[in-house]
């Protein structure tokens, strides 16, 4: 299987996440995957979304990014390094998005790579979204820690749902394109429980990415569930956010 691995952290080897991802490099390696990283701070990757990105512009007068995208591909003047991450999502099978949760959300260094990387009418758009997404087909899991303890994540927690907070990327960004979504991972207030957590932890990711073939998806709402008000039809299931695989 090949890999994708898109890794924001910006301590680059002293930290809980730094040594999770080095297992996870170990642990795909020896399983026989193949294996690319991007860690967007060791790369200094760009993550500001703006007309730099556009050598030509179909609307000068005022930046319509995403429009300028889709315009940008048409004419293949996409710039060198968005050029470089389409080509490691397109390359892999299975995508994994690794990063510490800042405010429920990403770095804003991932948070860019996503605005400038996610290009109107190749991964999303002119029909593309959903099930139809442009990166169909794939894989993907979310793979992040947290200050908080589990039960402060618990549907009835003080912090919510976990899926909750991860729904803008679970559902609004993986399968949004197309991916087949797997449980994230999580690792709860490492820094606190200590070394004995933190190598269960280790071990526990290592055992997830061994079993990702057998690994069974979250489910979501396909398009054709949905009527052409864009509201759930009368008798689809509705499922919530913390509905278990099925």
């Amino acid at each position: 299987m090949k890999v994708f691995i898109l890794y924001a952290h910006p301590e680059p080897d002293a930290s809980f996440q730094a040594e999770l991802h080095r297992r996870g490099v170990e642990t795909l390696k020896s399983e026989g995957h193949e294996v690319v990283v991007s860690d967007l701070y060791k790369m200094g990757f760009n993550p500001v979304a703006s007309a730099d990105d556009f050598s030509i512009r179909r609307f000068p007068e005022r930046l319509q990014y995403d429009r300028e995208q889709k315009f940008a591909v048409d004419n293949d003047a996409l710039p060198e390094d968005i050029k470089a991450e389409l080509e490691k999502i397109f390359w892999c099978d299975f995508f994994i998005v690794q990063f510490p949760l800042y405010w429920f959300s990403t770095p804003a260094i991932l948070k860019g790579w996503f605005d400038r990387v996610f290009v109107n009418s190749v991964v999303y758009g002119a029909g593309k979204r959903y099930e139809t997404g442009g990166l169909k087909g794939r894989k993907a899991m979310v793979v992040t820690s947290c200050g908080a303890y589990p039960e402060m994540f618990e549907p009835d927690g003080v912090m919510g749902d976990i899926n909750v907070a991860l729904w803008h990327l679970h559902n609004g960004t993986l399968f949004y394109t197309g991916f087949e979504v797997l449980p994230a991972f999580v690792a709860y207030s490492p820094v606190f429980l200590g070394q004995e957590a933190c190598d269960k932890y280790l071990n526990d990711y290592s055992t997830r990415l061994k079993n990702i073939d057998t690994t069974k998806p979250m489910k979501f709402h396909p398009l054709t569930d949905f009527g052409p008000d864009f509201k759930l039809k009368p008798d689809a299931v509705s499922y919530t956010t913390h509905t278990p695989p099925t």
